[in-house]
């Protein structure tokens, strides 16, 4: 039976933060930190290993963290999410991305409906309106192949999607596998719709609106704009847009659109790259096989989430680690730092991911909890964050854990030897320096130039970024964020917190305002 509790009520909790602290710059100096690193790693899925060697961590403390594992009951909680148990408490629904690309358990129903089978209809239908879009089939009003695609979402219906599209799309060109250039219109000013367009030749582009409600204020009005400007180029709106959204939407059935895919209330928007959200998208942008690959990583990854035994579990080992960081050592922030260009954007996603997930401070049932949840996520690509922030976090007054995420292997393959080194050899011995600068710090003198270390880090290393290593890449960091949640004993699966700002701004439409909100309404001339 599945017990939910607070962390601090858990007899492992309170015998964690008992453990001896490591004191990270000596276990990482000399061959003691040689053995680490080869020691301190989980192999994951799709060639990619998670080192935890620059961690604060020992064996003692991982035999912790096991043991609060066990006692959380977090790998019996994903499996009765993905068996189909109402995880979602604040909205009282199922949890079901993971269904998206496989099954790991029973067969979901929901609403008389096999979600497996229904997830797997919209991939089909996607895969089917994306060839024909390829093939010339279904083409623009003068009979012309579309070749742009732009979507136009906010928060989960971008973030994600963008991040996948722009890791994935130079590895697309350099296979042969580039379809579409695509596009992405998010922010509700009206210069980011306006920029776009203005980049696009919009007779020959079709829009991506995605939206589970059909009510999304700010999508809205940027498909109202869209609308506008291919009403201005002489152009039938409806030959040119399809809509992502639920079954039961104005958008479903609507004459507006040339297709329409369906989501559920069971996705979260952060959750929905694996989707019809970023399945459209980037299905129209580089094929449904390369989609389904994408797919197929994620589900391997999945998969290995399943593992109760914490080192072989790099999902859990990852999300305990973290827990440790933040409950026990007292750390606020943690840095993602890919050092990929592919990857500029994965660090935006994952903070929604993590933060509109974990950014809470009552539990599942609504009661305040007396403990730290979730911490601050930002990051940058490697190098250029350390010619930016890397001087706090090597220097600074706060301790700010850092994840890395590294690849042997440049997606293009294009480099020069310069000084006898390649580019990508060059990337490589900066992540690698970072760590160890990090971890052992230097000692001098001069205490401008005095680095104390026993900063904390880990890495994930792969071969090369491709749609597989993408997809177990992106669930890898959804299952970290799912266990800790279920360690807090949060509901990672709602977001209420994203709400009463959007009430307020309807009011101030209205002009139903007072007080403060009146007056910033008028220093803003709204």
């Amino acid at each position: 039976m599945i017990n939910w509790k607070n962390t601090d009520t858990l007899a492992s909790y309170q015998e964690l933060a008992n453990v001896k602290r490591v004191n990270l710059a000596e276990a990482m100096s000399g061959e003691q930190g040689a053995e680490r690193v080869k020691n301190y790693s989980v192999s994951m899925t799709e060639g990619l290993d998670y080192n935890y060697a620059a961690k604060e961590v020992d064996d003692t403390v991982i035999d912790a963290l096991a043991k609060l594992a066990d006692e959380a009951q977090l790998v019996d909680k994903f499996e009765a999410l993905y068996n189909g148990e109402v995880i979602n408490t604040g909205e009282n629904r199922l949890v079901l991305h993971h269904l998206t690309r496989g099954q790991l358990g029973a067969k979901v129903v929901a609403d008389g409906v096999d979600k497996r089978a229904f997830y797997v209809e919209q991939q089909e239908k996607i895969a089917d309106f994306a060839n024909k879009v390829h093939a010339g089939e279904i083409v623009n009003g003068a009979g012309e192949k579309f070749t742009t695609v732009v979507q136009i979402g906010i928060g989960g219906s971008d973030l994600g999607p963008r991040a996948m599209y722009l890791a994935l799309e130079n590895w697309a060109k350099k296979n042969g596998l580039f379809k579409m250039e695509a596009k992405f219109i998010s922010n509700v000013d009206p210069d980011d719709a306006a920029a776009v367009l203005n980049s696009i030749d919009v007779a020959h582009s079709i829009f991506v609106l995605v939206s589970k409600s059909g009510t999304t204020l700010e999508t809205l009005t940027n498909e109202s704009f869209v609308k506008d400007a291919l009403k201005n180029a002489g152009l039938d709106a409806s030959k040119h847009m399809i809509a992502v959204t639920s079954e039961t939407s104005p958008l479903a059935k609507s004459d507006d659109y040339l297709a329409a895919f369906f989501m559920d209330d069971y996705i979260g928007g952060r959750y929905s790259s694996t989707s019809a959200v970023g399945g459209a998208v980037l299905s129209l942008a580089f094929g449904p096989e390369v989609f389904a690959q994408f797919l197929e990583g994620a589900a391997a990854a999945d998969k290995s989430a399943t593992n109760k035994d914490v080192r072989k579990n790099a999902a859990l080992l990852d999300a305990m680690i973290g827990v440790y960081e933040r409950n026990i050592l007292g750390y606020p922030a943690t840095a993602v730092l890919p050092y990929s260009q592919a990857l500029s954007r994965f660090p935006a996603h994952l903070q929604q991911l993590d933060m509109e997930s974990n950014g809470k401070s009552v539990n599942r049932f609504g009661e305040p909890v007396d403990y730290v949840t979730g911490p601050v996520i930002f990051g940058e690509p490697g190098t250029n964050g350390q010619h930016s922030f890397y001087q706090l976090l090597h220097q600074g007054t706060d301790i700010v854990p850092l994840q890395f995420i590294g690849f042997k292997n440049s997606q293009i393959g294009t480099d020069v030897v310069i000084q006898d080194s390649t580019s990508q050899q060059k990337l490589c011995a900066n992540v690698a320096a970072q760590i160890v600068a990090f971890a052992c710090g230097k000692s001098d003198e001069n205490r401008n130039k005095n680095f104390e270390g026993g900063r904390p880090s880990s890495i994930i290393i792969g071969e090369k970024l491709d749609p597989k290593t993408l997809g177990a890449l992106l669930a890898h960091y959804e299952n970290k964020v799912m266990f800790q949640g279920f360690v807090w004993n949060l509901n990672s699966f709602d977001q209420e917190g994203v709400q009463l700002g959007k009430v307020l701004a309807k009011r101030v439409l209205a002009h139903e305002t007072d007080g403060a909100l009146k007056v910033f309404s008028d220093l803003l001339n709204i």
